[in-house]
């Protein structure tokens, strides 16, 4: 393996992100909600490490700060080496199409006042990624990698199943052709039905374009599935972090067991 193999993509050191609690009859700040409590990871590139806990655990917190939607009250995080916070706005501007979201709910995150041409072909002009005489075609592209048909572009948000609009979602994401995708619970707010089939959409596009995933999730069974490690959060803090196999299976701390144990079974006589 070469030196460039083993050196992480993304780098999070010692990150935090404190919450002031107002109180008083002249509003002060008395306290603070401490959803970041002091992270430190490595993404390794093509990998895709799985970050899981329960709500308030703090984990989507983390992903914010890992695409630049929210900054570190204390901490840094490195992507290719370089500090984010101490790049130039035109340089942060570069990385930003590098770093990209996928969130929980697929209606919230597309505009429903555009259409699908719009909510693609928008991002992909401005950063330069496609010319006025090449975006339709790109477009199509990217639809057909994510399972729609080009027919589509013509329609809003609203006219798509919940499944549907995930992988418009998904679409958007990989418009800009970024090197790191944060996947904050990406199918939570799904059937159970269609729940598989995003998670295979997302483990083929990774082997398929060489990403790098940051993979949300409150439940180990589906982390478990498409994560090469797990990282356990709970109160703020990693709490374990293991090749996903390992945590899965031979699970070291005790709320990485209670997870394991609250995860329904497939089958009656066994878990996941």
């Amino acid at each position: 393996m070469s030196s460039e193999e083993r050196t992480p993509l993304l780098y999070v050191k010692d990150i935090k992100k404190y919450y002031p609690v107002k109180g008083g009859i002249i509003p002060r700040t008395v306290d603070y909600v401490k959803a970041v409590d002091g992270v430190s990871f490595s993404v390794m590139p093509g990998e895709i490490l799985g970050l899981v806990g329960e709500s308030g655990s703090g984990k989507s917190t983390v992903g914010r700060m890992l695409v630049g939607l929210e900054k570190p009250t204390k901490g840094q995080v490195f992507y290719k080496g370089r500090d984010l916070a101490a790049l130039s706005q035109k340089d942060m501007q570069k990385n930003r199409t590098n770093l990209q979201m996928i969130f929980q709910d697929p209606y919230s995150s597309l505009n429903p006042r555009k259409h699908i041409y719009e909510i693609l072909a928008q991002p992909m002009l401005y950063h330069g990624i496609a010319t006025k005489e090449t975006v339709e075609k790109e477009i199509r592209e990217l639809l057909g990698m994510v399972g729609l048909p080009a027919g589509i572009l013509g329609r809003y948000p609203h006219e798509f199943s919940g499944g549907q609009r995930q992988r418009i979602a998904v679409a958007k994401a990989l418009s800009l052709k970024p090197e790191f995708i944060v996947c904050d619970e990406p199918v939570s707010a799904l059937d159970v039905s269609v729940q598989a089939q995003i998670l295979n959409l997302l483990k083929e596009l990774q082997k398929q374009l060489n990403l790098t995933l940051l993979f949300i999730g409150h439940g180990l069974g589906a982390v478990n599935y498409v994560s090469d490690r797990i990282a356990v959060m709970y109160q703020g803090k990693l709490v374990e972090t293991g090749e996903a196999k390992e945590v899965f299976q031979n699970p070291k701390h005790t709320y990485t067991r209670t997870l394991l144990d609250a995860a329904l079974p497939v089958r009656p006589e066994g878990r996941l």
